[in-house]
This record gives C-alpha cells, sequence and structure tokens, in this order.
C-alpha cells in the first residue's frame, strides 16, 4: 500500500511560499520507487502583472497647450481583470488633467481599454479631443460611450489637491487623440494582446472615434497553469524531466483551488538514498511561482513499482 507525504505551510522554505521541503527522520534507501500526487490545496494568489514579471507599463501621449507630453501608466503588483487596467488608465488621466467634464459633473475620458466579447479581443478606443473654439462655442462633438454629444455645460478640470486631480493641461490647435503606446521594452503587449510596439496614434486633425483590436489572444493571466516540480525525479517525458504535476486555475483570486486526479500518475524515483524530498511551484516559464498565501498542502504518494 503506498505511504502517504503530507507538505505543508510548516515546510515551506525560502521566500515567494513556492518551495517545500519534506525532511525524513533518518536517510531513506528508494532502490525500486515511484511517488504521485495525490492532491494539492493551492490558493489562487499569485498576480499577474508585476514588476518582476516586467509587464507593469504602458504610456499614453496627449497635446497640451504647451505642447505634447508623454504620461507614464506603471501598474501596481497585484492581479487585474481589464477593467482594473482601464480605472488605472482614467485614475492616471485624472492625476494628469487629461480629462473633461460634462454638465452632469461625470468626468469625461478620451481614451479606453474593453473586452470585445463577440471578437474574442481586447479593444483600445481612443476619441477625439476638442479643440479650444469647439470647445468654447458648445459645438458638436464625437459621442463616446455615455457622453452627449455637444459640449454646452462642459468644464475643464481644476487642481484639488484633496482628491489628487490636476489642473487642465490645455487645448490643442487642432482636433486629435490620445496616443496610447504598448512598449517594446517590457512584456504588458503580451496581456492584451497587441504586437510590441503599438501605439493608436495621434491622428492630428482628425474628429473621428477610432478603435483598435487585439491581435492575438490575450494573456490575462500568464500563470494560468501552474507546475509542480520534484527533487530526484526521473520523468523522460517532461522538459524540465522534474515536473510531477499541474495544476489548472479554475476559482476566483484568493479562493482555494482544489486539485484532486481522479488516478494517481506515478513517476520514478531516481534510485538512491535521500533524507529529504523537495517540491517546488513554478509559472509557465518554469521560474519560481511568487504565491502570496502561504496555506498550501500538497499530498503525496510513494510506493515501490510493483506495488499496486
Amino acid at each position: 500500500m503506498p505511504s502517504t507525504i503530507v507538505l505543508n505551510s510548516s515546510n515551506i522554505v525560502g521566500t515567494g511560499n513556492n518551495t517545500f521541503e519534506y525532511k525524513f527522520p533518518s536517510s531513506v534507501s528508494f532502490p525500486n520507487h515511484e511517488i504521485a500526487v495525490e492532491s494539492i490545496n493551492l490558493p489562487y494568489s499569485w498576480r499577474n502583472i508585476s514588476a518582476s514579471l516586467g509587464n507593469n507599463v504602458f504610456s499614453y501621449q496627449w497635446y497640451g497647450s504647451s505642447g505634447l507630453v508623454t504620461y507614464t501608466v506603471l501598474i501596481p503588483d497585484g492581479l487585474y481583470e481589464l477593467k482594473h487596467v482601464n480605472a488605472l488608465l482614467q485614475n492616471e488621466m485624472i492625476k494628469n488633467g487629461t480629462y473633461l467634464i460634462n454638465s452632469s459633473g461625470k468626468y469625461i475620458y478620451y481614451a479606453e481599454f474593453m473586452v470585445n466579447p463577440q471578437s474574442y479581443t481586447f479593444d483600445i478606443n481612443v476619441f477625439p479631443i476638442p479643440t479650444a473654439a469647439q470647445f468654447n462655442s458648445g459645438g458638436a462633438a464625437q459621442p463616446t460611450v455615455g457622453n452627449t454629444t455637444e459640449f454646452n455645460g462642459y468644464s475643464v478640470p481644476v487642481a484639488n489637491t484633496k482628491s489628487g486631480t490636476a489642473v487642465w493641461v490645455g487645448f490643442h490647435s487642432a482636433n486629435f487623440t490620445p496616443n496610447i503606446q504598448i512598449s517594446s521594452t517590457n512584456t504588458f503587449y503580451k496581456i492584451i494582446g497587441f504586437a510590441a510596439g503599438f501605439e493608436t496614434g495621434l491622428n492630428v486633425g482628425t474628429n473621428i472615434n477610432r478603435t483598435s483590436s487585439s491581435t492575438s489572444a490575450p494573456i490575462i493571466q500568464p500563470n494560468a497553469n501552474v507546475y509542480l516540480s520534484m527533487s530526484n525525479i526521473d520523468n523522460q517525458y517532461a522538459n524540465p524531466s522534474s515536473i510531477i504535476h499541474s495544476v489548472v486555475v479554475n476559482t476566483g483570486f484568493g479562493e482555494v483551488i482544489l486539485d484532486r486526479p481522479n488516478e494517481a500518475y506515478f513517476n520514478s524515483l531516481i534510485n538512491g538514498s535521500y533524507n529529504q524530498l523537495r517540491c517546488q511551484f513554478l509559472g509557465s516559464d518554469f521560474s519560481a511561482l511568487n504565491i502570496l498565501d502561504p496555506d498550501i498542502v500538497i499530498v503525496l504518494l510513494i510506493r515501490e513499482k510493483n506495488e499496486k
């Protein structure tokens, strides 16, 4: 009958809550043994956007009265959906004074990230910013989501240190759209499915709404599949050869992934004597996964190869 080994938070070593060591009371000989995962309880608690992942920066350009300015949007480490990235963009526009206010007091933004479920894409929508003459005359504006179609009653933002809003940056002499820039020096482009170095363009002198759609499948969670690597494993069919199991994210952030294989898939232990077993959770790129919640339980089975 297989022997059971249980690893939990008390077995964690190092940082990142990803590496576990099980120490035997004394050296144990495994001349003809194999090991399998019986179950894993793993809190879904790793970030999809962070500085360490190198995917947390994009920028946008805007013409103010003093000329063209590039604003960098730095995304704090965390787990995000596209709606959260859009909210961060809007918050940066508030801090930079690159928005308007309609007659109802609603903030009007001229760029947005949107999910398009019909086409399985992420979209970037940009809208033309009015000139001073158009704004002051209350003339027609290109309609945007939730906006009115004219500037009557519109106002420009003023600085407010309590709310963090900045003064309006001023009008340009011609219509333009904010230029969303997806850098080629980090991997944020993979998150939203656009080409590295993509830009929506300033489109100076045009008064047309523009939509750009992702050209590849967005990878909003780079580590939707997590690997369990085990020391002393001889898995000739895996690369790396230490991979013993994979865990698929099938729950919401902060909830526990309950992985219970229908059948135990045994892998050969390398013949020898050991005083410990070591396992580690890896991301899709096979680097150590930084897990926030240490409340993890791994149950392993060890048996002799001729034992069923």
